[in-house]
C-alpha cells in the first residue's frame, strides 16, 4: 500500500507542473496545445510498445471501445482545462478541474456500484471544503462572482474538465483490470491524439509559427505532465479505488499554486494555505481505506 501511494505522489508532482508549461506556451491555442501534448506523448509510448515486442492481439473489441471512450473524455478535459487557464488563475483553474473526486465517488457508485467507505466519503468532502477554500481566496474566483465574466468562462471550463477527467478515470479503472498499463496508455493517448489532430485541422490552427521556447514547453509537457503523471496515476487505477486517486489528485492544486507564485508571482494567502492542509488531510485520510481489495492476478 505504501509503494502504491508513493507511486502515486510521482504523478500528482508530474501532472503538478502542467498548468506552469501551458502558461508558458501563452502565445498558442489552447486545442493546439492539448494536441501536441498527446500526439508527442502517444508517439513515444507507440515506440516503447514496439521496441518492447508488444502487439494489440489480445485487446478485445469493448476494451477498444472503452479505451475509445476514455480517449475521447481525455480530449474533452485536455480542451476544457487548457482553455481555461487563458481565462482565470492557476489556482482557481487547477483546483476546480481537481473537482473531480465529487463526480467520481457519484458516478463510481451509480455506474460501478463501487461501495465507498467513510474514510473516502470523508476524504472527498474535506477535498472539496478545501478546494473551495481556495478557490474563494483567489482573485479569478472571487471576481467570478462579483465582476469578472472573463474569470466566470475560465472556471466553467475549468469545472467542466472536471467531470470529464471523472469520466476518463471511471473508464480507466474498468480497462485497466484488464489491460496492462503500456497497452492501456498506448491505446487511450493514441485515440485521444487523433481525435485532437482531427480537431485541430478542421478548425484550421496552425501548428508552426509560434516562439521557440513554446515548442519546448510543449515537448515538456508531453514528457512530465502526460508521460510520467497521466501514466503513473493510470498504473494506480489497477491497484487503489478510483475515489483515492481522484482525492489524490487534489494534491495538484497545491504543487501548481506554488509553483506559479515562484514562476508568476502568483501570491498564497493564509485562506488558501488552510485550504491546502484540509487537501492534506484528505488525501491521508482516504488513503487509510484507498486499496482495492482483488483476487484477480496482476497484469502489469
Amino acid at each position: 500500500m505504501v509503494t502504491h501511494v508513493m507511486v502515486l505522489a510521482v504523478g500528482i508532482v508530474s501532472i503538478s507542473f502542467a498548468a506552469i508549461f501551458i502558461r508558458f506556451c501563452d502565445d498558442v491555442p489552447a486545442i493546439m496545445i492539448a494536441t501536441y501534448r498527446l500526439v508527442l506523448s502517444s508517439a513515444i509510448m507507440a515506440s516503447v510498445f514496439k521496441l518492447r515486442g508488444r502487439a494489440f492481439h489480445d485487446l478485445q473489441r469493448r476494451d477498444l471501445l472503452l479505451c475509445s471512450v476514455g480517449g475521447g473524455f481525455l480530449s474533452l478535459h485536455f480542451i476544457a482545462w487548457i482553455t481555461s487557464l487563458k481565462y482565470t488563475s492557476v489556482a482557481s483553474s487547477v483546483v476546480l478541474v481537481t473537482t473531480n473526486p465529487i463526480f467520481v465517488g457519484i458516478f463510481s457508485w451509480l455506474l460501478l456500484r463501487e461501495q465507498q467507505s467513510f474514510a473516502l466519503i470523508a476524504g472527498i468532502t474535506l477535498s472539496f471544503l478545501g478546494s473551495v477554500i481556495i478557490a474563494l481566496s483567489d482573485g479569478g474566483l472571487y471576481g467570478l462572482t462579483l465582476m469578472s465574466s472573463r474569470a466566470l468562462w475560465g472556471d466553467l471550463l475549468a469545472l467542466a474538465g472536471a467531470v470529464m477527467a471523472s469520466g476518463y478515470l471511471i473508464v480507466g479503472s474498468k480497462v485497466r483490470e484488464r489491460l496492462d498499463i503500456l497497452t492501456y496508455v498506448t491505446v487511450v493517448y493514441g485515440i485521444s491524439a487523433v481525435l485532437l489532430l482531427t480537431t485541430a485541422v478542421a478548425s484550421r490552427i496552425p501548428f508552426t509559427g509560434y516562439a521557440p521556447s513554446s515548442y519546448l514547453f510543449l515537448l515538456l509537457l508531453a514528457m512530465v505532465p502526460q508521460l510520467i503523471g497521466h501514466t503513473t496515476i493510470n498504473w494506480s487505477l489497477k491497484h487503489l479505488k478510483t475515489s483515492m486517486v481522484a482525492i489524490a489528485i487534489m494534491g495538484e492544486p497545491i504543487g501548481a499554486s506554488l509553483l506559479a507564485y515562484v514562476f508568476f508571482s502568483e501570491t498564497i494567502d493564509g485562506l488558501q494555505g488552510i485550504g491546502m492542509i484540509m487537501i492534506f488531510a484528505a488525501i491521508a485520510i482516504a488513503s487509510t481505506r484507498g486499496r482495492k481489495m482483488r483476487l484477480e492476478s496482476r497484469v502489469d
